[in-house]
């Protein structure tokens, strides 16, 4: 916050900055397709612009600080400071911090390109950024907290000082596309509450959480009108970029183990070496956790407490649907018309249930004395994978006898897949649905055929086993010859008129299957003309009343009032209001 000039107080600084956030997170529902390729140059401009000065000021001032590359003077560092030296370890993430900001969505490149950029570019010109303000505070010791600035030469202070900004704006840009993705990806996973999301490009992949972008405007706006300080700043960040480097150890340990399969005494060494190094500035900032590191770690933990309560409830409400749905014995009970009177049109039964009747559907009939005549449960499944290709995408398959006319219906989506795409949810559905009624009259078909050629085949195989043999001696007359000829012939051409028959059954009976499929198809484009219902239910989840104080609390206050707040399923899959149908229950877990 401090730029050293005459002109420019901190209060202005400030403002300055609260100003070029508040823009910043109001252009976001524009997206950024349109200046997105203006980041990179930004970013390399500012990093070979912080090396060059930093190679100035070590000509210009004391090149004997590259010295400092020798790890004797850290120990010498610490030996001579002492505890007030081991504390200041803290304030050194800030450095670390600026460079993992601006790659902060790293999902979004090559990882060969991150490897490349940091190794080449980013590290290279840090360290002599870094060296150059060192040698000019070995003859500027007072000028300390505004060493930065004040190094920079006077002839390029403004360039300087407007590239410092774009490539800062370029930085918080990086920050708030990655928070989407992760917000986006938690969603996906069932460990986020619903939220609106808006893509803001179609080729890019970019997205816009409304709700997300307003909450992170007025974080970042009390932390950058409340710390009044820089080192304040410096100790948040510092403590949350230990506890990701923290976080991650231990996450690829897990990987290394579960995935990889690598062998203990690898995972052993990764472990320990990876701990020696973030151990101590873990120790370090926990030490300014009152300076402000206390931040990230409230902002983290309402994070943390809102994913467990959604995650949590979302779990016992699908544990009670489990046990509290309808087997497909009673259904297939209750006739084809399951007891009711079959209305023309489809129902589209809205469940997270991959097997059985969901409750929902059971409670509608019997309460209510018709169904319509096509009934389609719909599951919805997202996999932890990254994508599913469309042709994936649905999988149907019939449920009962064909007269029942009940099919289930899986759609799957991974945590990067974009529910935007698939505005004509409904068209698709019913695209498949016709595909398997399809694949399902061939495959009857292929099976009938399978049988005809197996009989054709058995009638060949008969014909050539007739028993003959030369060395045996059978007493015979000329007349036992005609008669045995006479009933061999007979029985033959008896076997060849049934095996015929049955031939001449299956190919009938093929084209039984294709007249099938025919009025099978025309019945439901019939229902589909006739109108389509989406069904899904409106659950309300309470606690027992033998539960704890604690169960109360996140189930009939927290939990519930997440799943007022959040988006509805009729929502994300563009269900029209006027066919949308909501079946009411209560359930206690």
């Amino acid at each position: 916050m401090n730029v050293n000039h005459k002109g420019i107080s901190k209060e202005m600084v400030v403002l300055f900055a609260v100003v070029i956030l508040v823009l910043l997170f109001i252009m976001q529902q524009y997206g950024t397709g349109k200046v997105w390729w203006l980041f990179a140059p930004i970013v390399l401009l500012w990093l070979l612009l912080i090396g060059g000065i930093g190679i100035f000021n070590i000509k210009k001032y004391d090149s004997s600080i590259l010295k400092a590359f020798s790890p004797v003077y850290i120990y010498r560092y610490f030996k001579r400071r002492g505890r007030p030296g081991w504390e200041s370890l803290g304030g050194i993430m800030l450095s670390i911090n600026g460079t993992e900001t601006l790659f902060a969505d790293l999902n979004h490149f090559p990882v060969l390109s991150i490897q490349i950029a940091f190794t080449v570019v980013v590290f290279p010109c840090l360290l002599l950024a870094y060296c150059g303000q060192a040698a000019y505070l070995m003859k500027n010791s007072n000028n300390m907290d505004r060493a930065f600035y004040q190094s920079v030469p006077d002839t390029i202070y403004w360039p300087v000082y407007v590239i410092a900004i774009a490539a800062a704006i370029v930085a918080s840009q990086s920050t708030i596309t990655a928070t989407f993705s992760l917000i986006k990806q938690a969603l996906s996973l069932g460990c986020f509450p619903r939220v609106k999301v808006i893509y803001t490009s179609r080729h890019r992949h970019q997205i816009y959480i409304p709700d997300v972008n307003w909450i992170l405007m007025i974080l970042c706006i009390s932390v950058t009108a409340g710390f009044n300080q820089k080192t304040q700043i410096g100790n948040a960040a510092g403590t949350a970029v230990v506890i990701v480097m923290l976080v991650t150890t231990f996450l690829m340990t897990l990987v290394m183990i579960l995935v990889w399969r690598v062998h203990w005494i690898l995972v052993l060494l990764f472990t320990s070496l990876s701990l020696l190094v973030e151990g101590p500035y873990l120790s370090a900032v926990l030490l300014k956790v009152d300076e402000g590191g206390w931040a990230p770690l409230v902002i983290a933990t309402a994070f943390f407490i809102v994913m467990y309560v959604w995650n949590y409830g979302t779990v016992r409400r699908y544990d009670i649907e489990m046990h509290s749905k309808v087997s497909m014995a009673w259904i297939i009970g209750l006739g084809p018309s399951l007891g009711l009177v079959r209305v023309p049109g489809i129902v589209l039964v809205y469940s997270e249930l991959a097997s059985g009747v969901p409750r929902i559907f059971s409670h509608f009939i019997t309460n209510l004395p018709a169904i319509h005549s096509v009934v389609i449960f719909v599951c919805v499944k997202y996999l932890p994978v990254c994508t599913v290709p469309e042709e994936e995408r649905f999988f149907v398959k019939r449920i009962g006898p064909n007269n029942f006319h009940m099919f289930r219906c899986f759609v799957r989506y991974g945590y990067k897949d974009d529910h935007g795409k698939d505005d004509d949810f409904e068209e698709k559905l019913f695209d498949s649905l016709f595909m398997f009624l399809r694949l399902e009259s061939l495959m009857e078909a292929s099976s009938d055929t399978d049988d005809v050629s197996s009989i054709l085949d058995q009638q060949a195989f008969e014909s050539r086993e007739i028993p003959f043999d030369n060395n045996v001696s059978i007493p015979f007359s000329n007349a036992d010859l005609t008669i045995s000829s006479v009933e061999t012939m007979t029985i033959t051409l008896e076997d060849m008129s049934l095996n015929a028959s049955r031939a001449l059954t299956m190919s009938h009976r093929t084209s039984i299957n294709a007249e099938t499929e025919m009025n099978q198809i025309e019945f439901l484009h019939n229902c589909k003309d006739a109108g389509v219902v989406h069904m899904m239910g409106n659950t309300i989840v309470r606690a027992r009343r033998d539960s704890n104080f604690m169960k109360r609390i996140v189930i009939d206050y927290l939990y519930s009032f997440l799943r007022k707040i959040c988006r509805g399923n009729s929502v994300l899959f563009f269900v029209p209001q006027e066919s949308l149908l909501n079946v009411g229950q209560i359930l206690y877990v």
